[in-house]
């Protein structure tokens, strides 16, 4: 039987491939890196076969969709952000056969879900590029990016999705990490201004949201924010929706888990956003 053996909150920001590059914003993001880093060294350690990301990069419009062709290489620059994030080489390789498991318990479940492991030319987004980069991750684990952005879908579906992923690890002999990469608060400041908040947050009250956030899943009251997870999405305009984090708690049991976060980078402002790295313990 697989076991799911890791589960965090990460970060993508595009100014980590600037922290990187020789300039004024060198070093910039250390924190974050460090933190992906730790968390690719326990994928490495718990000796993960196949790491799944809930990625907010990718848009998608009708049903919910899975990516896990076994070539995943390339040299990636953003539509959004090139003069951050531009001729990024990956080398990445897909697990058709945990995605298409994830498709059929998903749809079994209700929630239509299709994994496309035969189109070549689709794309891998930043939400799951950028983590495995910093994390170390190469063609070493194997990798399954789901849509974590829905255009019109209710934070229900993406919970029942989240517990066909379970379902569909303890049906495989896969040891498995999970990732939801997104931000908490995303309110992109104007373009008139944007530039200016390469290190701050969008709006203070976002920041306090974000904090209280944190402070509710370190002391493990899940309940009480799954409670406001819909307002906070809607309010602090949440990455994608915060269908990733709605994913990764149906995955770890909603409302019946009891683990309490760990912080692996600390809160963060990154282009008006908020940003964090946190490892949730498998229970």
């Amino acid at each position: 039987m697989g076991e799911l053996v890791l589960a965090a909150k990460v970060t993508h920001v595009p100014s980590m491939f600037i922290s990187e590059q020789d300039g004024p914003h060198h070093g910039c993001r250390d924190a974050a890196i460090e933190g992906l880093k730790r968390i690719g060294n326990l994928c490495k350690e718990r000796e993960v076969d196949t790491i799944i990301i809930a990625d907010t990069h990718w848009l998608v419009n009708a049903g919910f969709h899975i990516n896990a062709k076994p070539d995943m290489s390339g040299i990636f620059t953003s539509t959004e952000f090139p003069h951050f994030l531009s001729n990024m080489s990956y080398k990445h390789i897909g697990d058709p056969e945990l995605g298409q498991l994830i498709a059929e318990c998903a749809t079994n479940n209700g929630v239509p879900t299709l994994c496309h492991y035969e189109v070549d030319t689709l794309d891998v987004q930043y939400g799951t590029l950028v983590p495995l980069r910093y994390m170390g991750i190469e063609d070493d684990i194997k990798v399954v990016s789901i849509a974590g952005w829905m255009y019109d879908a209710e934070l229900e579906e993406s919970k029942a999705l989240g517990e066909a992923i379970r379902q569909a690890i303890e049906k495989s002999d896969k040891r498995v990490a999970f990732l939801a990469s997104g931000s908490l608060s995303h309110r992109i400041p104007p373009n008139k201004i944007v530039g200016d908040y390469l290190f701050k947050i969008s709006r203070p009250f976002n920041q306090s949201v974000d904090l209280m956030v944190l402070d509710l899943w370190q002391r493990g009251q899940v309940n009480e924010f799954l409670d406001m997870l819909p307002k906070y999405a809607k309010d602090c305009d949440g990455e994608g929706g915060m269908h990733d984090t709605s994913m990764l708690f149906g995955l770890l049991g909603w409302r019946d888990y009891e683990g309490c976060a760990e912080i692996y980078t600390d809160y963060f402002p990154s282009s008006g956003t908020g940003q964090c790295n946190v490892v949730f313990p498998v229970i």
